[in-house]
């Protein structure tokens, strides 16, 4: 019942910028970590940012300095800032978020993890 939906993807020149949102919509208590994942052709899955409830961010090293990761916690909305785009960033990029749901009968929340369809960044003179 929960869903992401990513937004904000398109072609940009190199060194220019973009910037990514996911809203979590549905049936949600609380939402944890939420994270940005990128898969380019050919290649797996990879972790780009990730950022807990409480506003720890972790990057990859090869996005260190040029991405950033924020959230609304109000609206369930994380963003990815892109700065300084490369063409090695062009990838379709996922929205991960792990969502508590409602209090079950047996007086516990389920937590899932859930996946947007994804966005796609292309980064090309």
């Amino acid at each position: 019942q929960v869903q992401l939906v990513e937004s904000g993807g398109g072609l940009v020149q190199p060194g220019g910028s973009l910037r990514l949102s996911c809203a979590a919509s549905g049936t949600i208590f609380s939402i944890n970590a939420m994270a940005w994942y990128r898969q380019a052709p050919r290649k797996q899955r990879e972790l780009v940012a990730g950022i807990t409830s409480g506003g720890s961010r972790t990057y990859a090293d090869s996005v260190k300095g040029r991405f950033t990761i924020s959230r609304d916690n109000a609206k369930n909305t994380v963003y990815l800032q892109m700065d300084s785009l490369k063409p090695e960033d062009t990838a379709v990029y996922y929205c991960n978020a792990d969502v508590s749901g409602p209090l079950t009968t047996s007086g516990y929340r389920k937590t899932y993890a859930y996946w947007g369809q994804g966005t796609q960044v292309t980064v090309s003179s």
